[in-house]
């Protein structure tokens, strides 16, 4: 047991100083004003640093040079906690955009295999199709887009402690393929969809609780009449959004008005690739077949369409803050407490408060990392 002291403590519900964060046994025990810690008790000094809950990236394509659909495998996953690290990302998605059956099959054993060995970094798989549509496909291969059978539906059921979520286009999917994989405790989510308000309102009432990236590859409010997917996802009070903040996927102006509708209900996505940190002399990269394009933060490919992000999480809240007007505590939030609640691990992460798991970010007032913590172990001398 040892208190962590002399930080800027934003737990996900209060920012505090002179307080304490007691941790035993991988978990946070306590919060103590640091006048009541018992004398005998080891205490680190965080140096006025800021300390919040480890980020929780709900869409990962990969960073540090890798993408997870070229080589989907523990040695992969490795490599990107060990580099998410860095960036104050505690826990993870793995994203595997549109791709074979035998593919989809590989990453999901790789995931179980990691999340065995390593608790609370990998929460479970990000199947982002292929059972979207063509129409909204992006960078996804058109090749791999299609509709899924009784078979895989029951397979991706069977998964579900290691498929933690599916983005997939409602018009194009049977309702009750939705509600089996709602009910299996999948987090549905609509995506890569050119649904209309009513299409995406019907996927909502089959168990869609999720929108990926909001605003992109999905279909826009048009005009006053034809309110479409972002319509509909303002429209529901059950439904979150995880929205990439990196100045290129979103202009700020919008995300500022998403804030204002979605609230407690906006998470913050980095939807990042092999050109999130990567190795030195890194400008491209090939995603699904495409050759993509690192051009001053921007990834694109030759035509200029938009393949994933540059993007940290602490470079999203840094951005938040100071280009969508977001306070800090409320973007440290859209990283941490949010995403937790919407996949359903709020009760073990997201928050510094007794009971939950000491994932934990150190970082100071120009936004760089100092340490991060997992299980109660700080991980800066193993990255």
């Amino acid at each position: 047991m040892y208190a962590l002291c002399n930080s800027v403590l934003l737990t996900g519900y209060q920012r505090l100083t002179d307080t304490a964060v007691v941790v035993a046994e991988g978990k946070v025990v306590a919060l103590l004003p640091q006048t009541e810690l018992p004398a005998e008790l080891p205490r680190q000094d965080m140096q006025g640093h800021i300390l919040c809950p480890g980020f929780i990236d709900l869409q990962l394509n990969g960073c540090g040079g890798v993408m997870f659909n070229d080589t989907p495998d523990v040695a992969t996953l490795t490599h990107m906690q060990r580099t998410n690290l860095r960036s104050g990302t505690t826990s993870f998605l793995p994203t595997l955009i549109s791709d074979s059956d035998q593919t989809i099959e590989q990453a999901l054993t790789a995931t179980q295999a990691f999340m065995q060995q390593h608790q609370y970094q990998v929460l479970g798989m990000h199947l982002e199709g292929p059972y979207t549509n063509p129409k909204r496909r992006g960078i996804h291969p058109k090749e791999q887009l299609r509709q899924p059978s009784e078979a895989m539906i029951h397979y991706l059921c069977s998964q579900s402690p290691w498929l933690k979520k599916i983005t997939l286009a409602p018009e194009l999917n049977q309702a009750e393929h939705i509600r089996q994989l709602a009910d299996a405790g999948i987090t549905v989510s609509i995506g890569h969809s050119a649904a209309t308000y009513e299409q995406a309102m019907a996927g909502f009432d089959a168990g869609i609780r999720f929108a990926t990236h909001l605003y992109n590859a999905m279909t826009a409010t048009e005009n006053g009449r034809i309110p479409g997917i972002v319509g509909a996802i303002y429209d529901r009070q059950d439904v979150y959004t995880g929205l990439v903040a990196d100045g290129f996927h979103v202009h700020w102006a919008n995300v500022r008005l998403a804030k204002k509708v979605m609230g407690e209900r906006l998470c913050l996505v980095t939807d990042a690739t092999a050109a999130a940190m990567p190795p030195a002399g890194f400008d491209k990269f090939d995603f699904c077949g495409a050759e993509i394009f690192l051009r001053n933060g921007r990834c694109e490919d030759a035509n200029g369409t938009l393949g994933g992000s540059a993007l940290t999480m602490i470079e999203g809240i840094q951005l938040l803050v100071e280009h969508a007007g977001i306070s800090l505590d409320e973007a440290v939030r859209m990283a941490t407490l949010y995403p937790a609640r919407a996949i359903g691990v709020d009760d073990k992460l997201g928050a510094i408060q007794p009971g939950l798991i000491a994932n934990l970010a150190r970082f100071d007032k120009n936004y760089q990392i100092v340490d991060t913590m997992v299980g109660g172990h700080w991980t800066k001398d193993v990255i």
